[in-house]
C-alpha cells in the first residue's frame, strides 16, 4: 500500500517501499483513488462556491497526483496528434517535449473534469467517484495492455494477471455507499470499463500497444468522462 501510494502520490510516507510488492499487487491501484478522492473532496465540503469548489476539487487532485498522470495524458495528446508512421507517432508519444496536441488534449479534459464537478449534484461525491474509477483503468490497462516497449507499464504488465481487474471492480463497490443515485454509480461503473478498454483498442491500432503514458493519460481522461455520466444521468 505504502509503494503504491508513493508512486501515485506525493504524499510523504517515509523511506521508499519495495516497488515490487505493488508491483505484484496492481489490483491495489483503486485504494489510490480512495486516499486522492477523499483528500480532495474533504476541503469542497467547506467551499460554498460551486465554481471555486470545482476549481479547488481539480487543483487538489493533481497536485496531490504530482501531475504524474497529467504527463502522460499530454503525452498521448501528442501521440495521436502526431503526423506520419507508426514509429512517428511512438516518436512523438514518448519525447519529453509537449506540443500542441498534448496542450490541446490537457485543456479540454481538465475543461471537462471541471464542467462536470460544477454541474454535478455533489462535487465532493463526484471527485470520489471520478478518482476511484479513474485508477481502476490504470488496473484494466495495466493487466490487458501489451507494451510496446520497456518501462514501468512494462514491468507492471508482466507481473499483473488477467483476473486483477476483477479484484480492482470489488474495491470500487463501497461507492455505492456514496449519497449518490444507484443508478448514477451504476453508469459510473459502465464508463469506468468502456473508457480504458477503448483507449485500448486505440492504442493498439496508433501505437502497437500501450506503455505509461497511456496508463496515466487513461486515469485523466476515465476520471472527466466518469463525472460527466453522473452529470448526464
Amino acid at each position: 500500500m505504502r509503494a503504491l501510494l508513493q508512486f501515485t502520490t506525493i504524499l510523504p510516507l517515509g523511506k521508499p517501499a519495495d516497488f515490487d510488492s505493488f508491483a505484484r499487487h496492481s489490483w491495489l491501484y483503486p485504494l489510490a483513488g480512495w486516499v486522492i478522492g477523499c483528500l480532495a473532496a474533504v476541503p469542497v465540503l467547506f467551499i460554498a462556491d460551486r465554481i471555486l469548489a470545482a476549481a479547488v476539487a481539480v487543483v487538489l487532485v493533481l497536485l496531490i497526483s504530482g501531475a504524474h498522470h497529467f504527463d502522460g495524458l499530454l503525452d498521448l495528446g501528442d501521440g495521436l496528434m502526431a503526423h506520419g508512421n507508426k514509429e512517428k507517432r511512438i516518436q512523438a508519444l514518448t519525447d519529453r517535449k509537449v506540443g500542441a496536441g498534448g496542450m490541446a488534449a490537457g485543456i479540454a479534459i481538465t475543461l471537462l473534469l471541471f464542467a462536470g464537478l460544477q454541474a454535478s449534484g455533489s462535487i465532493a461525491s463526484a471527485i470520489i467517484l471520478g478518482e476511484v474509477c479513474a485508477k481502476f483503468s490504470m488496473a484494466f490497462l495495466t493487466a490487458y495492455g501489451k507494451p510496446f516497449r520497456e518501462g514501468i507499464h512494462s514491468y507492471l504488465h508482466q507481473f499483473s494477471k488477467p483476473y486483477f481487474p476483477f479484484i480492482s471492480a470489488l474495491l470500487c463497490l463501497p461507492l455505492f455507499l456514496l449519497p449518490v443515485a444507484p443508478v448514477k454509480i451504476a453508469g459510473a461503473f459502465i464508463v469506468m470499463i468502456l473508457c480504458p478498454a477503448l483507449l485500448l483498442l486505440i492504442a493498439k491500432r496508433v501505437f502497437g500497444g500501450v506503455n505509461g503514458d497511456i496508463a496515466g493519460a487513461s486515469n485523466e481522461i476515465c476520471r472527466a468522462c466518469v463525472v460527466l455520466a453522473l452529470v448526464v444521468m
